[in-house]
């Protein structure tokens, strides 16, 4: 079984993979002439900016919700296993695929939104939903929606589970089965409470858990600022095989940045969207704008935190595929959060192992929140609405006992299967954005052309030649009214 798992993540994860990755999200910033640099400004305004309605959330709800699915495990366990197996330079390609994704990332919300629907009186929305009206191949939108429910429901849950588990037996002595039966109850309480519920919740604890980690993480920088400069030049060296001890691993450096990043900021990766359709704005590229400022947050922010926590104190191993270490600081400390205990511990001792165990529990426990929405969104869009109920309990079921599994078994097989899932949705998803570009490009510059003009941009696909838009076309007016 477990020979399979890896064949199959060689063949998604294989080296044409990662580099096609990497040239989508630059073939996005050329084409949107980088929009992720030149609107920063319009990011952070539009980010605050709008209030939820009857149908849908606000653009910060709705970032909220997609920087939950962000902003979890992969951002400690994640960046500390692209520093074991990829080395210092690794976190060079996670910086680089965040910068290059976050176009990605514009396009793929900005299509959410110009393709959502208005269903049991909720806005949804999503690749399965933008394949279909977009591209007309439901066959397609179909497969996808199947890929997204497996992966979200089932078999990424358990890396997040897994990584809470190992965190608070690490930290509190908790063991794994009572970490389990909690999250499965809070969780249980979430889910079963719908979107609006989902929102309220992630709205207050992403903000929360970012910003104390980001915080600790400086207060650890600031106490070792004179390894700044070293720092610096062992990551960029790295990268590009200029370091005398990591340079023979330049390919694993790249490899395990990119899919560490995509794991993380999961730009093109197809489940931002989701969140993205739910928001309530007068312009599709208005939450796409904010979607791509959510990048930005989780990889260069809070990965970046992670990253330099670990390099800055030298609490990490590098080892090649074949076993062979190329630096050893730490004795019996297997690659993922328990680097980021033992950089913490090195500096604030007695504090690291109980920290990033409170961290992990809200980063990862927020994800599978998010998991559930992206679950929920699927069949929503499978069922269009026509006898969901039992469907939708049995999603809640399944994610619920793939994230109790996930907390008792090896973190090697959640991770393995989680990689899976992730690669599933990364093609399908990878090949939608790319033949419907067209669309979120014209969004593009009808928002820049109406805020040249100095008002408020307001969709109208018609005037841009833009088909299936059925939403924008049919009830946006009325519903604006209704709100009013």
């Amino acid at each position: 079984m477990e020979a399979v798992i890896n064949g199959l993540n060689g063949v998604l994860w294989s080296t044409p993979v990662i580099y096609i990755c990497l040239g989508v999200g630059l073939l996005f910033s050329i084409l949107t002439r980088f929009v992720q640099v030149r609107h920063i400004k319009d990011m952070v305004i539009l980010m605050f900016k709008g209030k939820s309605s009857k149908a849908g959330i606000s653009s910060f709800q709705a970032l909220s919700i997609a920087l939950s699915g962000r902003v979890g495990t992969g951002n400690i366990a994640g960046t500390a296993t692209a520093i074991a197996f990829g080395g210092p330079g690794a976190v060079f390609w996670m910086w680089m695929i965040a910068f290059i994704g976050a176009s990605s990332a514009f396009i793929e919300s900005t299509l959410a939104q110009i393709y959502k629907v208005k269903q049991d009186g909720e806005y949804r929305g999503g690749p399965a939903y933008y394949i279909e009206k977009g591209l007309g191949w439901k066959w397609f939108a179909v497969l996808f929606a199947f890929s997204a429910l497996v992966a979200m429901s089932l078999l990424m849950p358990g890396i997040q589970s897994n990584s809470i588990a190992g965190g608070l037996d690490n930290a509190f002595g908790i063991s794994p089965t009572v970490t389990a039966i909690i999250l499965v109850a809070i969780i249980g309480t979430i889910i079963f409470g719908g979107v609006k519920r989902i929102a309220r919740v992630a709205q207050y604890a992403v903000p929360f858990m970012a910003l104390g980690y980001i915080l600790l993480s400086l207060v650890i920088v600031g106490m070792n600022i004179g390894e700044l400069p070293a720092v610096l030049s062992l990551i960029f060296n790295s990268a590009f095989g200029l370091d005398s001890a990591f340079g023979g691993i330049v390919g694993a450096a790249i490899a395990w940045g990119v899919k560490r990043g995509i794991f993380s900021n999961e730009a093109g990766q197809g489940t931002g969207p989701h969140a993205a359709a739910a928001a309530e704005v007068s312009h599709p590229a208005k939450q796409g704008l904010v979607q791509s400022f959510s990048v930005y947050i989780d990889t260069l922010f809070v990965c970046s935190a992670t990253a330099f926590m670990i390099l800055f104190t030298g609490m990490y191993n590098t080892q090649t595929p074949d076993g062979t270490y190329l630096t050893k600081n730490l004795d019996g400390v297997e690659a993922g959060p328990g680097y980021t205990q033992a950089a913490i511990e090195s500096v604030l001792p007695g504090f690291g192992a109980g920290f990033v165990g409170v961290a992990l529990f809200f980063f990862a426990f927020t994800t599978i929140m998010a998991y559930y929405y992206i679950a929920e969104t699927n069949i929503a869009y499978l069922t269009k609405g026509k006898n969901s109920r039992l469907p939708m309990f049995a999603v809640k079921v399944v994610l619920l006992a793939a994230t109790f599994y996930g907390a008792v078994k090896t973190a090697n097989l959640a991770w393995a299967l989680g990689d899976i899932g992730l690669g599933l949705m990364v093609w399908l998803n990878l090949i939608a954005i790319l033949l419907l570009a067209k669309p979120a490009l014209k969004a593009l510059k009808d928002y820049e052309q109406q805020k040249k003009s100095g008002i408020d941009p307001v969709f109208d696909p018609r005037k841009l030649g833009i088909k299936n838009a059925d939403y924008w076309e049919r009830e946006y007016e009325k519903d604006k009214t209704n709100d009013q």
